[in-house]
């Protein structure tokens, strides 16, 4: 295959299957959001999760690990391919699906949505049909919990696209109410203090 990924546009499934292709996945560290497994120390457990954009599955086969089924998808069929051949638990499940555009079935279908480094990587034009995605994809009351970035950087060669919490709360503040946001005590080494979690909930019609 010829085709380069800097030649495609990031919500291109061709551009993540390539990356995958070449081993060129630094985004993955081989081990759950250390902001996830704390989250779930602090908060009520939820039954169902949504993974968006899922990878390798390290946040999936931790929730499953909990006895919570989790649900991941991705759009590049080498990420899926990965996760399945990881997977260790019943509950791990994974799914390849558009984030943009959700099988049927899982609407309203999900206590929980967990987001990590999906929103940073999603064009900035994009957002919004991303917000109104996971929140089809959530059950009335269900939660949106997510750890972004504070400082993407100066506009660059992406991923990551830059955004700063206005932006954040630009495309969620219409659908979702913000509960609570902390900064997380664990993280991945070289990624202290630059996140931020924020737990949302899904507004009422």
């Amino acid at each position: 295959m010829d085709t380069e990924p800097q030649s495609l546009s990031l919500d291109n499934p061709l551009y993540w299957e390539l990356k995958y292709q070449a081993g060129q996945t630094g985004w993955d560290k081989g081990a759950p959001s250390p902001a996830l497994v704390e989250a779930l120390q602090i908060l009520p457990n939820p039954q169902r999760v949504l993974v968006p954009g899922c990878g390798a599955g390290h946040d999936v086969r931790y929730l499953a690990s909990l006895k919570i089924e989790a649900v991941g998808i991705d759009f590049a069929p080498s990420a899926i391919e990965k996760a399945k051949k990881l997977s260790q638990y019943p509950l791990e499940n994974y799914v390849l699906a558009d984030i943009f555009s959700l099988p049927k079935e899982f609407y309203s279908s999900f206590d929980w949505v967990w987001e990590h480094t999906c929103f940073c990587a999603i064009p900035p034009e994009k957002r919004t049909d991303y917000v109104l995605s996971m929140k089809n994809a959530l059950k009335e009351k269900g939660f949106f919990l997510g750890i972004f970035f504070l400082d993407t950087g100066e506009p660059g060669e992406p991923p990551p696209y830059c955004f700063d919490l206005s932006e954040i709360d630009h495309h969620f503040d219409p659908y979702f109410q913000l509960e609570a946001e902390w900064l997380p005590f664990s993280c991945y080494e070289g990624r202290e203090g630059e996140e931020i979690v924020r737990l949302y909930q899904k507004r009422s019609p």
